[in-house]
């Protein structure tokens, strides 16, 4: 029998599906086999997949994420367009697959973190769009806490513990700061300036006011009723107390945040509701709601102590199991509920550069190049950058610098520079990065170091993922497919229903793309080798590029 072809909702071509009755004369009454539905929405984009027992991609759906800028510093997203756009790929992700919504048997979630929203609890009305993770309005705040009394006791009180006890929980803690990147302060920071508001002031009162990342708020629309907050992405709200696993009091009321406005905490796999039938037409669990790094790492099956993920995307993403226990860290990682199932919780630790995947779209906006599959060919095209130097810091630097007010920087521009230098120099610097949150994570944890697995979008670029093997004298394992975040929410949905068995199930079902060996040992390139002094002055333009601004 023909099948016809037909374009799918996002413009993937489909083959029509034969019908169950069809099949069912053909061989007899057939069991209709089922499929996980799992969207991750990142920070430019929210993609769908559709995924089989295999982990194979049936079908697939993906819409941008419109970044708004209404201010210096600020970065939001308009919620509506946000909620639109989700319900758009999976509608469309089911349609290229050519199956029916009622062969989803569960749906799972992985979404970016610290981005905020508060909203009306009765009218389900936001207060405001969503703030992002990439937002620097809290700077100033960031930074008047952090020289405050208060905070100042606090690191008194931790270093005479840490000096009575000799346990390094208490030095870790003599040295916390905030930064941007917490939704605490940013929080703070919105909530108290508008709450001269009636509507905003009335909805505190009343505890009607709602606060939630974005899987907390895609939660709420999904159910209409459920309201939640995954487990593994609280830190980053900065007042979980990652021991008890539940909202701190003391650092809600330190810093003035009311607890009747905050979700309650849930395991990762867990049965979060039901999406409502009018969404899309069938009622599908909501099996497993994720942070995009932590679902990632599921994803790559980093299931053991010393498995190392690296994630480039819009931003860079280190992360190590470190098993059982939280890292406490004093050079700037942070310590992260990786999934906890059933009784069993997992501990990361963490370590970021925002905007080393932005810094390459950004170049592309200047018509450095066409597209980014040329930056590969264009970097290898001359010896080295001609002793130019680029800072990756739109958002500032993060671990191990930890400055909001660094400016990204080209240095050591010439006659002599052309574009390929310049975009040789991106890329460097990308690589550069991964050294040194790398050379962080070994200082800190002390934990050897079992595997790399890497993927996000700028992984595919071969130039960056074997410069980053040279310098960090290991291999890296690139996957097959690079949507990590995806599968990861994929799969915790799946065990939680029982569609695949266990882990060693799932490890069974990782593929590899390449595996990227460093080209000399790491003892020849510490001794001297050709990245050496590179790195050196790279490392003098990040100095030069920090506390450039004075106010955001």
């Amino acid at each position: 029998m023909a099948t016809d072809l037909f374009t799918g909702g996002c413009g993937f071509p489909t083959r029509a599906s034969r019908s169950m009755e069809e099949l069912s004369l053909e061989h007899g009454p057939l069991k209709r086999e089922t499929f996980i539905l799992s969207v991750d929405v990142g920070t430019t984009s929210i993609r769908c997949h559709v995924y089989d027992k295999s982990a194979s991609i049936r079908g697939s759906c993906s819409t941008k994420v419109s970044l708004l800028y209404p201010q210096p510093g600020y970065v939001e997203i308009d919620p509506e367009d946000l909620w639109k756009g989700f319900v758009t790929v999976v509608k469309g992700a089911v349609q290229d697959s050519g199956l029916q919504m009622c062969q989803m048997e569960s749906l799972g979630i992985s979404t970016q973190r610290a981005t905020f929203i508060t909203w009306d609890r009765n009218t389900g009305k936001p207060f405001h769009n969503f703030i992002t993770w990439q937002d620097l309005r809290a700077a100033e705040l960031v930074r008047s806490w952090n020289r405050s009394c208060a905070m100042k006791t606090v690191h008194g009180v931790m270093k005479m513990l840490h000096f009575l006890t000799r346990q390094k929980r208490f030095l870790a803690a003599s040295l916390v700061v905030f930064t941007t990147q917490h939704v605490s302060l940013r929080l703070v920071w919105y909530i108290y300036p508008n709450l001269f508001s009636p509507q905003l002031r009335q909805a505190v009162e009343d505890s009607s006011c709602y606060f939630g990342t974005i899987d907390t708020w895609l939660l709420y629309k999904l159910t209409k009723v459920v309201l939640v907050h995954r487990m593994l992405s609280v830190l980053i709200v900065c007042v979980l107390c990652d021991h008890q696993m539940c909202w701190s009091g003391f650092l809600c009321s330190l810093l003035s945040i009311p607890l009747s406005i905050l979700p309650s905490v849930q395991n990762t796999s867990h049965k979060f509701g039901t999406c409502d039938p009018s969404i899309f037409g069938v009622p599908i669990p909501v099996m497993s709601v994720m942070a995009d790094q932590q679902a990632a790492m599921f994803g790559e099956c980093c299931f053991d102590i010393g498995d190392v993920k690296i994630t480039i995307g819009t931003g860079t993403f280190m992360d190590i199991n470190t098993g059982n226990k939280p890292h406490t860290s004093v050079a700037g990682l942070y310590p992260l509920v990786g999934w906890k199932i059933g009784a069993d919780v997992v501990y990361l630790a963490e370590g970021n550069a925002a905007g080393t995947g932005a810094a390459i779209k950004w170049a592309q906006d200047l018509e450095l190049f066409s597209d980014v599959k040329e930056t590969e060919a264009i970097a290898t095209s001359v010896e080295d950058s001609d002793g130019v130097y680029f800072v990756p810091s739109f958002s500032g630097l993060q671990a191990p610098l930890n400055d909001p007010k660094a400016c990204a920087s080209f240095m050591g521009l010439k006659p002599s520079t052309t574009k390929r230098h310049l975009v040789r120099a991106i890329l460097e610097s990308i690589a550069f990065r991964n050294k040194q949150l790398f050379e962080v994570m070994l200082r800190e944890t002390r934990i050897p170091i079992t595997k790399i697995r890497a993927d996000g979008g700028v992984c595919t670029n071969n130039f960056i993922m074997q410069l980053t093997a040279d310098l960090l004298g290991r291999k890296i394992e690139r996957p097959s497919h690079f949507d990590m975040s995806c599968l990861g929410a994929a799969f915790v949905a799946g065990l939680g229903t029982g569609y695949w068995r266990n882990q060693e199930e799932l490890k069974k079902l990782l593929t590899t793309d390449q595996h990227f060996l460093p080209r000399r040992s790491k003892a020849d390139w510490d001794k001297g080798g050709p990245y050496r002094g590179v790195l050196q002055s790279w490392e003098r333009a990040l100095q030069r590029s920090m506390h450039w601004y004075s106010q955001l």
